[in-house]
């Protein structure tokens, strides 16, 4: 499984290397990608982290998943980036994975990934998103290709659920319980 990790400054850095963690303990090739003119970006508390390449760089149609982690200041740059909406028009036009957590709903609406399909987020962002969408209260919601989450605190479940769906469930509940979750 080839799965694409875009990371921005100011993205929420526990949902990204939390992400980017459990997905390469289920031996997957995880390829964290900078949209920035830098490897390295400033996450949303402050924490240098430094991707493996820049966005640039990746041919993301060789990808299986596209993952995006939340972080207002992240988000916001995400959304304003053509090559980003770019992606996600691509891969749910081929229904290929997305997966989304916490504020970057506002990315996957802004790229019309959300229409008429069931979702969750940071409580309180679903405000901020038009009606077309069915926000549900859950740490994870699944519809078809689209698996989102709500924030921190479920980005375990999420990076899980990830692995479950797309791969096999045997395979999520041993990277589980090697993680002593």
């Amino acid at each position: 499984m080839r799965v694409l990790v875009l990371l921005a400054d100011g993205c929420e850095e526990m949902e990204a290397v939390i992400l980017i963690d459990v997905l390469r303990r289920a031996n997957w090739e995880v390829t964290a990608a900078s949209i920035e003119s830098q490897k390295a970006i400033r996450a949303s508390r402050g924490v240098g982290l430094e991707a493996d390449v820049q966005f640039d760089e990746v041919d993301y149609s060789t990808y299986d998943l596209l993952v995006l982690p939340g972080g207002l200041g992240g988000v916001e740059r995400l959304a304003a980036h053509t090559g980003v909406l770019e992606a996600l028009a691509y891969f749910d036009a081929q229904k290929k994975w997305i997966g989304s957590i916490c504020a970057a709903a506002v990315v996957l609406s802004k790229a019309g990934v959300l229409e008429h399909r069931a979702f969750t987020c940071y409580p309180s962002i679903e405000q901020e998103l038009p009606e077309v969408a069915a926000w549900v209260d859950q740490a994870v919601v699944i519809d078809a290709h689209l698996i989102t989450a709500q924030g921190p605190g479920s980005a375990f479940e999420f990076a899980l659920t990830l692995i479950a769906q797309i791969a096999d469930s045997e395979q999520a509940a041993s990277v589980r319980e090697a993680l002593l979750l």
